[in-house]
């Protein structure tokens, strides 16, 4: 079933950028290689590769060249999604979806929808893909939470097979796992609740990490789908110092920094974000130390 190739590590891939903003495909070849040969799939333009910045042709161009230089064979999940439902729809129909194994689309952010106009965007779009879609909480960006019991409707149709759930709320993804279908899957949209979500019925993580430190952070997650939650927790405590600094100056701005430093990718971001400051790439080199 397409929900079993989501099992495992995914990485919301960064898109590199040339000192002239253009895309560096040359780059981005580095983190496709540097990524793919230990994450399980690649997540293609989501908020991490900076899709609110990134033109429909540049989009394009993205999809088909991860496409075109996928060496390891791993599953493509490619980003779908929007606040204006009709632009969405459009999208859809406007994609080559050849090689893509997958949708992830983010629930509404900014015109804070109700619970039913959630549910009937994510409808909308579902009976509109031809790949699954997969739905994405995370009201920290949208402002919006999708409740557990508008996942757990949205979990009956058939084309929704699964959530990235970040929303930080236990509690509520505890219920989503407790009540879901056997065949729809819960995976982290946190990094660090990666390990403590499969202790109770999550399937891995979509993870912003995994540019940087993808050998060790794929090995955590492995450990914990083996039911070794002793070593996964152990190995996600080299994680306390660096992951709020993938953040402090806003998501990707760190994780670019972080890949940088290793000779992968560039730190180079769009405006309004900025590179990483010099402070903070000294204190990602320093943080990073457990896990290189």
């Amino acid at each position: 079933m397409a929900n079993n190739l989501f099992q495992g590590t995914g990485v919301a891939l960064i898109t590199p950028f040339n000192p002239d903003g253009s895309v560096s495909y040359e780059q981005l070849a580095q983190v496709l290689d540097f990524t793919g040969k230990h994450v399980d799939y690649w997540v293609v333009l989501g908020t991490t590769g900076e899709t609110a910045t990134l033109t429909t042709a540049e989009k394009k161009q993205v999809l088909k060249f991860a496409k075109e230089n996928n060496t390891y064979k791993r599953p493509i999940v490619f980003g779908i999604g929007g606040n204006n439902t009709h632009e969405v729809l459009e999208t859809i129909a406007d994609t080559d979806f050849e090689g893509v194994s997958a949708i992830l689309s983010v629930s509404p952010y900014y015109n804070k929808p109700s619970q039913e106009g959630i549910y009937q965007h994510y409808i909308a779009i579902a009976e509109a893909s031809p790949v699954p879609v997969i739905l994405y909480n995370v009201p920290g960006r949208t402002m919006s939470n999708m409740t557990a019991a508008t996942t757990l409707r949205l979990a009956q149709h058939p084309n929704i097979i699964g959530i990235k759930e970040a929303s930080g709320n236990l509690e509520q993804c505890m219920n989503i796992a407790r009540n879901k279908p056997a065949d729809f899957f819960l995976t982290s949209g946190d990094d660090m609740l990666a390990v403590p979500m499969m202790t109770f019925g999550g399937c891995g993580v979509i993870s912003v990490l995994a540019n940087a430190y993808p050998r060790h952070f794929c090995q955590m997650v492995n450990a914990g789908l083996a039911g070794d939650y002793t070593k996964a927790g152990q190995m996600l405590l080299d994680y306390l110092d660096v992951n709020p600094l993938m953040y402090e100056e806003s998501n990707p701005v760190g994780v670019k920094a972080a890949a940088a430093l290793q000779g992968v990718g560039s730190e180079m971001v769009r405006m309004p974000l900025l590179p990483a400051t010099e402070s903070l790439k000294a204190r990602i080199k320093a943080g990073a130390t457990p896990l290189l």
